[in-house]
């Protein structure tokens, strides 16, 4: 079948204003268990997009690894191309697709780094060899091939051999703090259901609008 002929029709029941709760960190949770519960694969799973150094956005896969009243978190090195643009540009936006559900949760907002003490508590929890992992790569940077890796991750395990391995200085974690957060539910004939939720500003109230599909 080709991609012009690909389609997938949505049988939900959709998605009415009453059935959202009036905090979107609440309804997200909500969903995100749905989907966990569901067995989506790694529903946490979210579309980073930034901005580059030519104005053009750069989007990627990122894993979120705390969601609460703050925002949306996720790690990663602080010299990789998306944390240099987020230090010239501090804005992102995200999406979480839960396409077997027929839900997509999309969010915008500034974004900051982490409390170093966030970061050392979640990269302590990190698998061992995921600790290794980070002091090894030198993320975005180009490199000779894969030996040039595997010689880093040998090198770096005799460096910790029988020590715990302590957070790299250009490691740790990057929250988005939301300015606003739509969720989508698909409906029969491209119908979807979408209702937004903005606010001015971190702390102020949310105001919730439905918006065309």
């Amino acid at each position: 079948m080709s991609v012009r002929d690909r389609r997938v029709q949505y049988e939900t029941a959709g998605l009415d204003r009453a059935d959202l709760d009036l905090d979107p960190i609440v309804q997200w949770n909500i969903w995100y268990e749905g989907a966990a519960s569901a067995g989506v694969a790694e529903p946490n799973a979210m579309t980073v997009s930034t901005i580059d150094q030519h104005s053009a956005p750069d989007s990627r896969v990122v894993l979120a690894r705390s969601v609460t009243q703050d925002g949306f978190v996720f790690y990663t090195n602080y010299d990789s191309a998306k944390s240099q643009q987020l230090v010239t540009n501090p804005i992102a936006s995200a999406v979480f697709a839960w396409l077997d559900l027929h839900r997509q949760v999309r969010l915008r907002g500034t974004v900051q780094r982490v409390s170093a003490k966030e970061s050392d508590d979640y990269f302590a929890s990190r698998p061992r060899e995921s600790q290794i992992g980070a002091w090894a790569s030198p993320q975005s940077q180009v490199i000779p091939d894969r030996g040039f890796i595997e010689q880093r991750l040998v090198e770096f395990r005799e460096k910790f051999a029988d020590k715990a391995v302590t957070r790299p200085d250009t490691w740790g974690g990057w929250c988005i703090v939301p300015t606003s957060v739509e969720f989508w539910q698909g409906r029969p004939s491209r119908l979807h259901d979408r209702f937004l939720y903005t606010r001015k500003d971190h702390g102020s109230p949310w105001s919730i609008e439905r918006l065309a599909p």
